[in-house]
């Protein structure tokens, strides 16, 4: 899994990169690959509107959504197997009054 950074180191590490720094003193600087901070650069250009893609609360939103879709897929699994079961046992599925 790849390793997570602080926000605050996040931000420090674009702004300087923007005023100039350059990646490869920042990624020995901060011990972190040269691929991370370009692709911090290039998501922060993306989230200014700068260029195109999906930004950052697109991306929570889109995570958080499939998240929700797989439970609810889940949930549905459970549901359908406990019908089988129902119906192997030979019990009404909603326990009829007739």
């Amino acid at each position: 899994m790849p390793r997570s950074y602080p926000p605050e180191v996040r931000r420090q590490v674009i702004e300087l990169a923007r005023s100039g720094t350059k990646v490869k003193q920042l990624a020995k600087t901060f011990a972190m690959s040269d691929a991370t901070i370009y692709n911090w650069l290039k998501q922060d250009r993306i989230d200014r509107g700068e260029a195109e893609g999906a930004t950052t609360s697109q991306q929570l939103e889109l995570a958080a959504a499939r998240r929700r879709i797989r439970q609810l897929e889940t949930e549905l699994a459970v549901a359908r197997k406990v019908n089988e079961v129902f119906l192997a046992q030979g019990v009404a599925p909603k326990g009829s009054t007739r």
